[in-house]
């Protein structure tokens, strides 16, 4: 995990960004910590990308998106691009409370297909 604009908690005045790449994991979880100062917004991007074989048939593929333990999205679509790459993303704004930790999670699964990237990323707003 990078914070690399994270600045927030050394007295700063950049916003935050939280990227969290977990490879071809089937899970991933990003923790934001609980600013104890300031409430927060986040534009949360989720991305899954999938590599493809040259026969898809009865390939498909599926991200299930949580904020909080709350899910906020889910889709399972069927892989195309043979002999490439497809993927998922999905996109949510949540507001973080002063005292409060944010967690996203995202959780994939595939049939015919390799996974090959699960990234969530969140820029304060």
């Amino acid at each position: 995990m990078s914070r690399a604009q994270a600045d927030a908690a050394s007295g700063g005045n950049r916003p935050e960004r939280w990227v969290l790449d977990a490879g071809d994991a089937a899970e991933a979880q990003l923790t934001i910590p609980a600013d104890l100062a300031r409430e927060r917004r986040f534009e949360i991007g989720c991305a899954l990308t999938v590599r493809c074989p040259d026969d898809l048939h009865g390939a498909w593929h599926e991200m299930s998106v949580f904020a909080n333990g709350a899910k906020q999205w889910q889709r399972r679509i069927a892989s195309s691009n043979p002999g490439s790459f497809d993927g998922l993303d999905y996109h949510l704004s949540c507001s973080v409370p002063v005292g409060e930790v944010l967690r996203v999670l995202v959780r994939s699964a595939v049939s015919g297909v390799a996974r090959s990237r699960v990234v969530i990323e969140a820029d304060e707003r």
